[in-house]
Parts: C-alpha cells; sequence; structure tokens
C-alpha cells in the first residue's frame, strides 16, 4: 500500500471527518505574554495579587490553573474545591491553612496539594511576596468557591 503525503493524508482526514480529532490531538504552545495581567478581585483576595498565564483544559480534560503572585500580606478568602487544588510555589515565601489547622509556611519547590472540599486559604507572608502555580480541576463548570475574607486577627497568627 502506498503511504500518503502529509497534504494527501489532511486532505483525506478532512473528508472523513477526521481534521477535528487531529487538531484536537496536536501540543499547543499558549505564548507567555499574549494575555494580560490580571488583577485579583478585592472579593476573593486581601491585598495586591496579580494573575497570569491562566489556563483550561480542552476536550474531555477538566484541569485548569495559572500563576498567581501575592505582594507581601496578601491573601485569597477562605475557600474550596470541588476537585482538590494542588500549589507549586515558585518563588517568596507564603502561607497556607486548613480551616481548624496551624498556619504552614512553604517555599519555592513546595507542593501543596489540598483535597476537595477542604475549607483553606493562601497567600503571602507579612513581609515577603509568593508566587505559585495554582491547579484545579473543573467539575460542572465550577473549579471554586469562594468564602469570607481571612481576618486580620487569624492571618496574624503565623508561626
Amino acid at each position: 500500500m502506498k503511504k500518503l503525503t502529509a497534504a494527501a493524508a489532511l486532505s483525506l482526514s478532512m473528508l472523513t471527518g477526521e481534521a477535528g480529532a487531529q487538531e484536537a490531538e496536536r501540543v499547543t504552545v499558549n505564548a507567555n505574554g499574549l494575555e494580560p495581567s490580571t488583577r485579583g478581585p478585592a472579593d476573593n483576595f486581601t491585598g495586591a495579587v496579580r494573575v497570569d498565564g491562566r489556563f483550561q483544559g480542552t476536550g474531555p480534560a477538566r484541569v485548569s490553573g495559572g500563576t498567581v503572585t501575592f505582594e507581601p500580606g496578601a491573601r485569597t478568602a477562605w475557600h474550596t474545591h470541588p476537585l482538590g487544588q494542588t500549589l507549586i510555589v515558585t518563588a517568596g515565601v507564603g502561607l497556607v491553612q486548613q480551616l481548624g489547622q496551624p498556619i504552614q509556611v512553604i517555599r519555592p519547590g513546595d507542593t501543596v496539594w489540598i483535597p476537595a472540599n477542604v475549607k483553606h486559604w493562601h497567600g503571602a507572608t507579612a513581609s515577603t511576596g509568593m508566587t505559585h502555580i495554582a491547579i484545579a480541576e473543573v467539575l460542572d463548570g465550577k473549579v471554586v468557591d469562594w468564602m469570607e475574607q481571612v481576618s486580620d486577627e487569624d492571618y496574624a497568627k503565623v508561626p
């Protein structure tokens, strides 16, 4: 059997309806800097927070995430994730706390796993900013349930 050229294979795939499937199977690079940075909304964050490099899986993939940078003293509000969340600390010194548990210090190279529906917050220390990559999965169109702000009194309980 004769092997098809790339152009012939592409034409054949378009005729047979396989072009969409082949397109979905291609590696995609989303170039850094093409999407503008966004500020973390005041309803969900305390202090100056920047979100960059947001991504969302396509097709059957449910993964989503982005890089989040917290200035000193900045933090998330209390929240949960329906399928959990992974944080990968890339710079600075940060904090993470599960409701009812002590605050934990996190540093570059640390990976944090937060189980599904566990109420928690994370952010920078009072004196040092922190950046992490946040990864979570979407369930029924939702990746996070935001709750009340972390009080200054609770935030001050840093070890």
